[in-house]
């Protein structure tokens, strides 16, 4: 399962939402500013407080990186 810990207004959790959304790949969306509960499992997911944080079946990937996030789902198949 993938899941991404992001903000409302975060300009980069937005593009790897759409990102994932345009190659139709299922994710579940964790707002940490409303879920303290998802915010505390980022952090200790990733040890930071930067979003997005992308959870790809325990492969931890900070941030919007496009060529980590394609590594990972090509070996997840």
């Amino acid at each position: 399962m993938i899941k991404i810990y992001s903000t409302t207004h975060c300009p980069y959790c937005k593009m790897a939402k759409d990102y994932f959304d345009k190659n139709k790949v299922e994710y579940k969306d964790y707002n940490v500013e409303a879920d303290e509960e998802a915010l505390a499992d980022m952090v200790k997911k990733s040890g930071q407080m930067g979003v997005p944080v992308i959870d790809i079946d325990g492969t931890i990937i900070v941030g919007f990186d496009r060529g980590a996030i394609d590594h990972v789902l090509s070996h997840k198949k």
